[in-house]
């Protein structure tokens, strides 16, 4: 079956997105490796991929990394031990000096390299359908690169570097410079991360992408139609006290809104899809309006939807064991703190293990019921 044969099948679909973070992608992995070994022994296949069962995959920053290596096939312990080698070059020694990005880019490009090579978005190596998240900073406009035959912008999309796309998605303002590259009839375009948008959590933005008429997939919507699994890169409660909110310097204000704003989107995004849905891993939005368990928007729910991420909190450490790990809490909400990798990854197998269950996967997604294998 070609990719374009089964984006177009009638079966239904299975939708993965991947929140960026930085160095925190790998307690996305923990999850990914525990939905890889529960598919297996459900399909009672050894060698089944996440890319066999997920029809798109789309991901954010970190996210476009895992997002792409899954995509092109790889198990999701091979993208753990390239985070475990990798994290510490990418984020290793800073650069203090004023006015110039944190990290050097160069490790990053050639491990993005090794990776990928000179596959192209449109490569036929892409085995499912993959949706890098990126924000083009010289216009303003957030980019959603996809590699359906079918897309509006295929002609050009599919002509550039998978690791260009993935790398463009990835250029955290501050950490990395920007990366520019020709997106099609000699124009250039200049890309920051995609966190820089809605989109840091791109499940909803995925949704849409999915459903909406303007894009290629007019997938149909329902719960045994459409299911969509989100993993996040650990989340908190941001606190702060008065006297510092009203006496800090204003210049603090530059680095701290876009973390408030992504926050929000987040949750918003959250919000909504779980105002979508039934879904069997709610999350409580806020005192107030709970965790819309009695809330649905549509008669029927408009997809299966599911979200894993761990809270970077003290007593969510003390609940998987990992009490040692609590005075090190503002280091591991750090996205560029490499030295935490080994930490971030026992976290996310821990957190995994307490909330992925078998149960949460519907029967009606089977490999073998749709006849998608």
């Amino acid at each position: 079956m070609t990719l374009l044969e089964r984006l177009t099948s009638n079966s239904p679909k299975r939708i993965l997105a991947l929140d960026g973070g930085g160095i925190r992608g790998i307690l996305a992995l923990g999850f990914l490796e525990k939905i890889e070994q529960i598919l297996r022994q459900r399909h009672q296949d050894s060698r089944l991929k996440l890319c066999d069962y997920f029809d798109l995959i789309g991901g954010t920053s970190t996210g476009a990394i895992i997002a792409s290596g899954l995509a092109i096939g790889m198990e999701v312990a091979e993208l753990k031990q390239m985070y475990l080698e990798l994290g510490g070059r990418i984020f290793g020694k800073r650069n203090w000096r004023v006015l110039q990005a944190r990290f050097a880019q160069e490790p990053l490009n050639e491990e993005l390299a090794k990776v990928f090579g000179e596959r192209t978005l449109g490569d036929d190596s892409i085995k499912t359908a993959l949706c890098i998240i990126a924000k083009r900073a010289d216009t303003g406009s957030t980019w959603p690169l996809i590699n359906h035959p079918d897309s509006k912008y295929y002609s050009r999309n599919s002509q550039i570097l998978l690791r260009q796309a993935v790398r463009a998605s990835t250029a955290a303002p501050t950490y990395f410079v920007p990366e520019k590259f020709d997106i099609g009839n000699g124009e250039v375009g200049a890309f920051v991360d995609g966190g820089v948008s809605m989109a840091n959590n791109p499940a909803l933005q995925l949704f849409l992408i999915a459903t909406l008429k303007g894009f290629p997939f007019r997938w149909q919507a329902g719960e045994h139609r459409l299911l969509l699994v989100s993993i996040g890169t650990g989340s908190w409660h941001y606190h702060n006290t008065v006297d510092n909110v009203v006496e800090g310097r204003i210049w603090d204000w530059a680095t701290q809104v876009p973390s408030m704003l992504m926050n929000d989107a987040n949750w918003q995004d959250q919000l909504l899809l779980q105002y979508l849905s039934n879904t069997p891993t709610p999350w409580e939005i806020n005192r107030e309006v709970g965790d819309l368990a009695s809330d649905l928007l549509t008669p029927e729910p408009a997809l299966s939807y599911l979200r894993y991420d761990v809270p970077l909190e003290e007593n969510a450490l003390n609940a998987l064991g990992l009490t040692k790990l609590s005075p090190k809490l503002n280091s591991l909400r750090d996205m560029s703190a490499g030295e935490n990798r080994y930490d971030l990854a026992l976290i996310g197998e821990k957190a995994a293990e307490q909330q992925v269950q078998d149960e949460h996967l519907p029967k009606a997604f089977d490999l073998f019921l749709t006849g998608s294998e």
